[in-house]
């Protein structure tokens, strides 16, 4: 028998499980190939688009002390990288979920196969192999069908778990670094009058040790005179 015949021997309920193993394996795949492409896009900008973050806040922190400066990085850190962990995570249920009922799902259809083979063994009353072929090659395809759904969904969870794993540790050894740099200080932004105000600042300077030097100069002729 081939395919279509054992499909016109089967009834509802292996249809049923049928069209679900089909609509699994589908869901499995499409979840797979974007979960296994986008982790791989997150481990490759995980680390710059921290730094650009982090970056983003230094603007707040012009003027703390070392106290409140790792206080926000901490905080920024953490709160980034729960977002990066979650984005990783989207569609691994569905893996999840496949691979561990796919098989459960033809098995029920193994033993409804088999169901039935000992059903028709009973109206007939012979154990003869033409009353038993049909069903228990209908199970036997069940069984296959549902190892084939689940092994992709295992794969594809386990490489999007590898993938995420080193996201994480980029993640995380990128955090250390720009933790630790936390405690310089942040520069604070220069105006464009700075410099003009800084070069006055000295001339102002220079022009009062000049006429205190005028000053003590003329006390001294005056010294000089009187004592004459």
């Amino acid at each position: 028998m081939d395919f279509m015949q054992y499909w016109q021997i089967s009834d509802m309920v292996t249809k049923t499980l049928f069209f679900s193993l089909l609509a699994l394996s589908i869901l499995s795949w499409v979840t797979g190939i974007v979960r296994v492409l986008q982790s791989r896009k997150l481990a490759t900008s995980v680390a710059d688009d921290l730094s650009q973050q982090l970056k983003a806040k230094q603007a707040d922190l012009v003027g703390s002390d070392a106290a409140a400066r790792r206080l926000v990085t901490e905080q920024t850190l953490l709160k980034h990288i729960g977002r990066y962990r979650f984005a990783s995570e989207r569609g691994l249920p569905i893996l999840g979920t496949t691979a561990a009922i796919a098989p459960f799902i033809g098995l029920f259809g193994t033993v409804w196969g088999i169901f039935h083979a000992l059903h028709n063994i009973g109206m007939s009353g012979q154990a003869g192999l033409g009353q038993v072929a049909g069903p228990v090659g209908e199970a036997l395809i069940m069984t296959g069908l549902g190892i084939a759904v689940a092994i992709p969904a295992v794969v594809f969870y386990n490489l999007a778990v590898r993938i995420n794993r080193r996201v994480m540790y980029q993640a995380n050894d990128r955090a250390h670094d720009l933790l630790s740099g936390s405690a310089e200080p942040v520069p604070s932004s220069t105006s464009p009058n700075a410099g003009a105000t800084s070069v006055q600042a000295v001339k102002g300077n220079r022009s009062n040790t000049i006429d205190a030097a005028v000053d003590t100069q003329q006390a001294r002729h005056y010294s000089s005179s009187v004592a004459e």
